[in-house]
């Protein structure tokens, strides 16, 4: 397997792609926007990409998916599976136009799903079992992504190196998201590598030690 993460739009957001070496099958993860530069990558990669898999309904994270679906479907003659957030976050999904509006970025546009996910959810792809988690707090429907053999998270904006999530919106809930990240990805083990949606990758087992908002002091 390969990943390659591409921080796209102003907000340098990471969006993953992933794929198979041998059949070049890929999945992408969080496009945020910058659609014509991601197809770029995937084109000189010679992918196929089978699904698109978004953590939260925030701009940054799913304002590309549209105009992606739409490239990749005239690009291999048929769309990607859209893997969506819990169902809770619709609302931020359906409203990426006035959320870009706010802060003046052009071409980004709503998101639909095929799909919405659910906590204890395993997702087929690639070859591989992802296990979804519901990590509320950021946004009430974020989940993550979390290939356990692989030892990887997709953590969206969750957690980071040294912090956590937002959760100054009007439906965050720091409390939420704390006790969340405690009881469903710290378990998961010290060796998990997380890559966040934003900024350079970490491990549990290094915010578990040094992150003030997860550290057992």
């Amino acid at each position: 397997m390969q990943l390659q993460v591409l921080p796209v739009t102003p907000f340098r957001q990471n969006c993953s792609l992933l794929w198979d070496d041998a059949t070049r099958h890929a999945l992408v993860v969080d496009p945020g926007g910058d659609a014509d530069f991601l197809m770029d990558v995937i084109r000189k990669q010679n992918l196929t990409v089978d699904a698109i898999l978004i953590t939260h309904g925030h701009l940054d994270h799913a304002g590309g998916v549209a105009p992606l679906c739409r490239a990749l479907a005239e690009a291999q003659g048929k769309a990607p599976e859209v893997i969506g957030p819990d169902k809770q976050d619709d609302f931020l999904l359906s409203s990426i136009v006035d959320q870009a509006r706010h802060f003046g970025l052009p071409g980004l546009e709503n998101a639909t799903v095929d799909r919405y996910t659910q906590d204890g959810d395993r997702l087929d792809l690639l070859g591989r079992s992802f296990l979804v988690r519901h990590i509320p707090g950021h946004t009430p429907g974020h989940v993550v992504f979390v290939d356990e053999d692989a030892g990887f998270i997709f953590a969206g904006d969750t957690l980071f190196r040294g912090t956590i999530g937002r959760t100054d919106f009007p439906y965050g809930n720091s409390s939420l998201l704390i006790s969340n990240l405690k009881e469903k990805l710290l378990p998961l083990g010290d060796n998990m590598v997380i890559m966040p949606g934003h900024g350079g990758a970490t491990s549990l087992g290094e915010e578990r030690k040094n992150n003030p908002f997860l550290r057992a002091d």
